[in-house]
């Protein structure tokens, strides 16, 4: 019984990584604003790099809604292996310890384990989105709409390796037509 309560603790510690590990420099330069009622809504993962607590997800959005503590309520959902899988949630909260540095946030998924949430680049209309971290590990780019313009996605795939970004391993994520 003890085995499974250690379990979640251990996905979320290999969540945070090491950024020691990695020779890759990363401009983790955060936007210097940012709206949170703007930013509040539903975002469909349009790219990622691949990890362990998202394997097989496709059609993975993330919902940002206000708690009543002043937190920020992170519902990410998406389904096993096809857009008709089963349907996999997982309820965190994520807050801005730094009211001076707004585009750096923490997300917790566990308890009061917090991992970084870096908001790297963001359109002036709240549209898309990039998001990173401490370590080059983590990386997504996220849109309001289930499809992202080709442009679009090849302007940020460009401003992603300009920060230093290897993008080898980057997977697109399959979403439903809107």
């Amino acid at each position: 019984m003890k085995g499974i309560h250690l379990l979640p603790v251990l996905v979320f510690l290999s969540m945070l990584g090491c950024s020691g590990s990695s020779n890759q420099v990363i401009d983790k330069t955060t936007v210097k604003s940012l709206d949170l009622n703007r930013y509040l809504g539903t975002w469909y993962e349009i790219a990622r790099f691949p990890h362990s607590f998202e394997k097989n997800l496709v059609g993975v959005t993330a919902t940002y809604s206000m708690r009543d503590d002043g937190k920020i309520r992170v519902i990410n959902q998406g389904y096993k292996n096809t857009l008709d899988g089963e349907l996999s949630v997982a309820e965190g909260k994520a807050k801005i310890p730094d009211k001076a540095d707004p585009g750096k946030l923490k997300v917790s998924f566990f308890w009061i384990f917090y991992g970084d949430y870096y908001v790297l680049e963001l359109d002036e209309n709240y549209q898309y989105v990039m998001i990173g971290s401490s370590t080059p590990k983590y990386f997504w780019i996220l849109s309001r709409t289930p499809q992202m313009a080709s442009e679009v996605y090849e302007m940020l795939l460009e401003k992603a390796r300009k920060r230093g970004y290897n993008l080898d391993q980057l997977v697109k994520v399959p979403q439903r037509e809107k």
